[in-house]
């Protein structure tokens, strides 16, 4: 197991990477959508993360090898590409936010 931080709505914000999967609790959230994720700065308030914040996130994962995601609900799971998920979900991100 590898404890990525990566930061995020607080700076000690943390995933956890083992074999295939990728725990990302609400730094990396898992939508509805579940072949997406997004990044808030809070949830609750509907508060973006600002562009800076979600390439250190993007980054701080990318050299790792995962295909699935669990996030901080269940049954929000990114079953399969996680990895993929991750990348078009920050660029689409970014683009709505610019």
């Amino acid at each position: 197991m590898t404890l990525i931080r990566c930061g995020g709505h607080f700076e000690g914000g943390a995933v956890l990477h083992r074999g295939p999967c990728l725990l990302t609790g609400d730094i990396i959230q898992v939508v509805p959508d579940r072949r997406w994720v997004s990044f808030m700065y809070s949830y609750p308030n509907f508060i973006p993360l600002n562009a800076a914040q979600v390439r250190r996130i993007v980054q701080a994962v990318e050299p790792f090898e995962f295909d699935r995601i669990y996030g901080a609900f269940h049954p929000l799971v990114v079953a399969h590409h996680g990895k993929d998920a991750v990348r078009r979900s920050a660029e689409r991100y970014l683009r709505a936010i610019q």
